[in-house]
């Protein structure tokens, strides 16, 4: 048999190495365009990596966490930087945050893309955080900020609130002193009661304990009557690529739904099973968060999710000097209408 002519021994060759590249990790070279349809059928063999702790519990407490149709594994991963370090080391493909990581990871060469979006009902009522006043510090309302040591975190929601608060006072940050600290824990609380800063935004069961603590020595809180209610799921959007991986996630977003629902609906079952259980509070620190937070909105239409999160980035890209980018941009609005059965 003759030899085959070097060309088509080199035609051959470079298609085996583009086969075997389009194979590589799981991936094929059928990427899914951003305009394409959701596939709907999760192929064998996908798996997703999910940072996402607080819904795997109520998946866990409804009984649903075991009737995916992939399986997932669930990773002990929150908030932004966590999240975004994950994403940089292709160990995670989805994760739980508010609205500030999306913009830093496109700022940092990330792209991102948020898949599921949540806010609460009557959001002025149910705020996220307060604002702790150091014991002895005369704050009252917002314009009383000015001269003020208030605690900062670029980067965090908190951040991004504190600068909404100071564009709603008529403030600028030179009319203030920003103190570099990361909104972790109880540090703020803390750092307000050694009397590090005078201003912080504190969340969740720290605004009653640091009162409850605090208050004989004149510890205060405000309310800074501004949305401050975003959570989001988000994604590489090189990973809503892969066909297998889009559908999953489109699966992971229904019951992602169907969890917010479910905390809501059954708020004793959910302060025993994780305000008590899994994050080791008293069962009154538990109905107090859950009166906080209220009544979850799940929008099916994001339009006004998005105008909102353009004034964020609005005001994030005046301080910070990056370019600004269009909100709209972030989203991935084939995901805006995934509930159950859809």
């Amino acid at each position: 048999m003759p030899a085959k002519p070097r060309s088509l021994l080199a035609a051959l060759l470079l298609t085996t190495l583009l086969a075997a590249c389009g194979q590589a990790g799981g991936q094929t070279t059928n990427a899914l365009a951003p305009d394409a349809p959701l596939p709907t059928a999760v192929p064998k063999g996908t798996k997703l990596i999910v940072g996402d702790p607080v819904t795997k519990v109520a998946l866990t407490l409804s009984g649903e966490i075991g009737t995916f149709s992939f399986p997932i594994e669930w990773a002990n991963i929150s908030g932004g930087p966590q999240t975004s370090e994950a994403f940089r080391a292709n160990a995670l493909d989805v994760g739980a945050v508010a609205e500030i990581p999306a913009i830093h990871a496109t700022w940092t060469g990330l792209p991102v893309k948020i898949i599921a979006s949540k806010f609460r009902k009557d959001p002025l009522a149910h705020p996220t955080y307060e604002l702790g006043i150091a014991p002895g510090v005369p704050v009252k309302t917002l314009a009383d900020l000015r001269g003020k040591k208030i605690a900062y975190s670029p980067g965090q929601a908190q951040g991004a609130l504190i600068l909404k608060v100071l564009k709603q006072a008529g403030l600028t940050t030179k009319d203030v002193t920003l103190v570099e600290l990361p909104s972790t824990g109880d540090v703020y609380p803390n750092a307000l009661a050694s009397k590090q800063v005078d201003v912080a935004p504190i969340g969740g069961v720290y605004i009653k304990r640091y009162t409850a603590k605090w208050g004989k020595d004149g510890a205060t809180t405000i309310r800074h009557g501004l949305r401050d209610d975003p959570s989001h799921l988000y994604v590489r959007t090189e990973t809503l690529k892969d066909p297998a991986k889009a559908a999953a996630l489109r699966e992971y977003v229904a019951a992602w739904v169907r969890a917010s629902r479910w905390i809501y609906e059954h708020p004793e079952e959910w302060i025993a099973g994780y305000y008590v259980k899994d994050q080791g509070l008293t069962p009154e620190d538990g109905r107090y968060l859950v009166d906080l937070t209220g009544e979850p909105d799940l929008p099916t239409d994001w339009s006004e999710a998005v105008a909102r999160h353009q004034e964020t980035i609005d005001i994030l890209a005046a301080e910070t000097g990056n370019q600004p980018i269009k909100a709209q941009d972030l989203y991935d609005l084939r995901f805006q209408t995934v509930r159950d059965g859809a």
